[in-house]
């Protein structure tokens, strides 16, 4: 393909990407324009002069959106989930859907399990306190990690993470993932149970699955009764697979003793009742928010749009066009 074929190609970024994503087209002779924060009438106004698109989670790439990018060949996400993006509606347009999912492993399942700390030792409440010029020293009793039981739901690459983190925390980790053999968590530290059991099995629950219909509302009102009295709950993987106001009610009734949240069914929430529980941690969707998580799936997605584009190669694929 000639030079002058590639400098057609042009690539919109909606999302904030690492420079480096715009960077990378832009050496492949791939023109790059960075607009942020647009609206999904501004977005349909536009994307039709464009190739490709680029998000992270904050662009909502809807039918509406697909329908208008005449041009659109390929959505790239800079990440791993892609619920903001409408698969169904892209498959049906011939627009090829990519992500990175191994770009942010490490920075997503390290948040999880900083927020599993914070919430069995009560630091950003006792942090509060200390801020508010009080010395409540008695107040904030914690509970070690060590010798206590660990359920991981869902053990893919960032469950798989997490597992090994959890070991080496000499905690008893148990998983359940359906894709997985009792071998296969084995090999990665992990006891394999079904999911009832893991429910009433752990002292520490953490999620690590995808959202989609299977998984919505995993964590209901059935599920959290039987968790054991004081269990702790992390969620870093989706809103919607913890429905939140059975949560809230569990937190209420002292089921759960502190939930730890980084994702939630809205964002950003409009539940406040449960955001400014006593009982809730929450970080605004920043698991993956680092600056090598950030620097990898930009690299990776740059390189997967330009591939597609220039030679027609295709890498982390979620849809078949």
């Amino acid at each position: 393909m000639s030079n002058a074929q590639q400098s057609s190609f042009r690539v919109l970024i909606s999302d904030k990407v690492s420079e480096s994503c715009g960077d990378i087209l832009r050496h492949r002779h791939i023109a790059v324009d960075y607009k942020t924060g647009l609206a999904e009438d501004q977005l349909v106004s536009i994307i039709g002069e464009y190739d490709a698109l680029i998000v992270r989670s904050a662009t909502k790439v809807t039918e509406k959106v697909l329908k208008a990018g005449g041009k659109l060949k390929a959505v790239g996400r800079a990440g791993s989930g892609v619920d903001n993006i409408d698969v169904k509606a892209a498959t049906a347009a011939k627009i090829l859907v990519m992500n990175t999912p191994g770009g942010n492993t490490v920075s997503t399942a390290e948040h999880a399990v900083a927020m599993l700390f914070a919430a069995a030792r009560r630091i950003p409440q006792a942090d509060a306190s200390m801020k508010a010029g009080k010395w409540e020293k008695t107040k904030f009793m914690g509970g070690e990690l060590y010798g206590r039981t660990a359920g991981v739901i869902g053990a893919g690459k960032i469950g798989a993470v997490v597992i090994d983190r959890l070991c080496g925390l000499k905690m008893n980790v148990i998983a359940y993932d359906p894709f997985l053999s009792h071998v296969d968590l084995a090999r990665i530290g992990a006891y394999s149970v079904g999911f009832d059991e893991l429910v009433a099995s752990s002292d520490f629950i953490t999620v690590h699955v995808p959202l989609n219909d299977k998984t919505r509302n995993l964590i209901n009102a059935d599920a959290l009764a039987k968790m054991r009295n004081g269990v702790i709950l992390v969620n870093c993987a989706r809103g919607g697979i913890v429905n939140e106001k059975d949560l809230l009610d569990a937190l209420n009734g002292g089921k759960v003793a502190c939930a730890a949240l980084d994702v939630f069914e809205k964002e950003p929430p409009e539940f406040r009742e449960l955001i400014d529980h006593p009982k809730v941690i929450a970080t605004p969707h920043i698991a993956a928010s680092t600056d090598q998580a950030q620097e990898n799936v930009a690299l990776a997605i740059a390189e997967q749009v330009a591939d597609y584009l220039l030679t027609g190669a295709v890498s982390g694929a979620v849809n078949s066009v």
